[in-house]
């Protein structure tokens, strides 16, 4: 079965880093795009940012330039280098796969941008 798991989530301050990890089992992972989204309490889930197959990159109006999105097919695994993060990026960060048919979510990882 298909499986993610995401890992990396902290508190950090203001103006920090996290780099965010999503490991995934049950696809031929380089056969697939992905993408990471994240939910803040009492919003919804909102897309961050997505690779394709060929490693093109897509980021939301609001981490462009912050966030760095990448995957080593080697490894099965995708990442998410986060750098100058704000309070507003606090949330519950979730890597994506659509394969056979359905959408595949990891548990989620958590990201408190904090003082």
């Amino acid at each position: 079965q298909v499986q993610l798991v995401e890992s990396g989530g902290g508190l950090v301050q203001p103006g920090g880093s996290l780099r965010l990890s999503c490991a995934a089992s049950g696809i031929r992972f380089k056969s697939y795009g992905m993408g990471w989204f994240r939910q803040a309490p009492g919003k919804q889930r909102e897309w961050v940012a997505g690779i394709t197959v060929g490693s093109y990159t897509n980021y939301a109006d609001s981490v462009k330039g912050r966030f760095i999105i990448s995957r080593d097919n080697s490894k099965n695994t995708m990442y998410l280098q986060m750098n100058s993060l704000k309070p507003e990026d606090t949330a519950t960060y979730y890597c994506n796969v659509a394969a056979f048919g359905q959408n595949y979510w990891g548990q989620g990882t958590q990201v408190t941008v904090s003082s």
